[in-house]
């Protein structure tokens, strides 16, 4: 899936980049950016089909590879909804 992110990227400079998710889940997701961020920074990533914008924590970080580096994201509040998918409840998981 596409999605719109933005924040400051390791020079400091703002940025906004259309990149793609890699794993998705109700907590976060795991992105493939293309500028170069640091850990714990913060980014707000939209869904280009809902307009909907959440801010998110950078939790960890991937090697960089040829198309990005993958960037682990979590939701500062669960927003299980924003992806556009359903997820099992963690009590349906029991």
């Amino acid at each position: 899936m596409r999605v719109q992110a933005q924040g400051r990227a390791h020079d400091r400079k703002k940025f906004k980049e259309t990149c793609e998710t890699v794993v998705v889940n109700a907590h976060g997701g795991l992105l493939l950016l293309k500028h170069e961020v640091d850990n714990g920074e913060m980014l707000v990533i939209t869904n280009p089909e809902t307009l909907e914008e959440q801010e998110c924590r950078i939790v960890y970080m991937g090697d960089p590879g040829d198309k990005g580096q993958r960037v682990g994201i979590e939701f500062l509040t669960p927003a299980p909804r924003f992806w556009g998918v359903e997820f099992p409840s963690e009590s349906a998981i029991h």
